[in-house]
C-alpha cells in the first residue's frame, strides 16, 4: 500500500506538470487555432469569449447575458481529463503500477477544476477569499496580458509552459487602459522617461 501512495504522488507531480504543458498547447493550438475538423474551441473561445472579454474595463462580466461564456461547457471537463491519462496509461500498463494513473488523473482533476474557478473569478469578480491571495493576484494580471496579447501567456493555472516555451509577459508593452480592480495588478510598461510617465498617467484615467 505504501508504494501505491508513492506511485501516486509520482504520478500526481507529473499530471501537474503535464497539465500546465497540455493546457498551454490546447489554448494556443486549438483555442486559438482554427482546427478544420473541430472547430468549436476555436469559435468558442478566440471568436467568442475574446470578442467579449477584452483587456480594458470589459475584461471584467458587463452584460449578465454573456456569463455563459465565461466557463468550457459541462463535456470539456471531463473529455480533457480523459484525453490526459492516455500519457499516464502507458507507464502504468508497462510498469503495472496504477498508482502513476490514479495520481495523474487526480491531478488533471484538480488543475481542470482550478482552471475553471480562477477563470470565473477572473472575469467575475466577487470578493472572494481567493482573489485575496498573492497568487491570484499575480496569476490574474498573468491572464491580463493574455486578453491584450493573444499570442503570450496562455497558461492560467501554472506558467509553467509559458516561461519554458517562451511565451511569458509579466508587463505590456505600450500603455492602454486596463481593467482595474483590487485583485487587478499595474501590468503596464516601466516607465523610463517622463513621456512614458504622462502616457501612462493618460492611460489610467481613460
Amino acid at each position: 500500500m505504501t508504494m501505491f501512495f508513492f506511485w501516486c504522488a509520482i504520478g500526481f507531480v507529473a499530471g501537474v506538470i503535464f497539465g500546465s504543458f497540455f493546457e498551454w498547447t490546447l489554448h494556443r493550438y486549438v483555442m486559438h487555432h482554427s482546427v478544420k475538423w473541430f472547430r468549436y474551441p476555436f469559435e468558442r473561445h478566440a471568436l467568442v469569449h475574446h470578442r467579449i472579454f477584452k483587456a480594458d474595463h470589459t475584461y471584467h462580466l458587463v452584460n449578465e447575458r454573456d456569463k455563459n461564456t465565461i466557463p468550457m461547457a459541462w463535456w470539456n471537463g471531463p473529455a480533457i481529463v480523459a484525453v490526459c491519462q492516455l500519457p499516464f496509461l502507458v507507464p502504468a500498463l508497462v510498469l503495472h503500477k496504477w498508482g502513476i494513473l490514479c495520481g495523474a488523473a487526480a491531478a488533471c482533476t484538480l488543475y481542470f477544476t482550478a482552471y475553471e474557478y480562477l477563470h470565473w473569478c477572473m472575469h467575475l469578480p466577487g470578493k472572494r477569499h481567493v482573489e485575496r491571495s498573492g497568487i491570484f493576484f499575480r496569476l490574474n494580471g498573468h491572464h491580463l496580458l493574455h486578453h491584450r496579447y493573444m499570442g503570450k501567456n496562455f497558461n492560467v493555472v501554472l506558467p509553467l509552459a509559458d516561461i519554458c516555451l517562451r511565451t511569458l509577459l509579466l508587463r505590456s508593452r505600450i500603455a492602454f487602459a486596463q481593467a482595474r480592480g483590487p485583485s487587478v495588478p499595474d501590468v503596464q510598461p516601466k516607465p523610463k522617461n517622463p513621456f512614458q510617465v504622462l502616457a501612462l498617467a493618460a492611460a489610467k484615467r481613460v
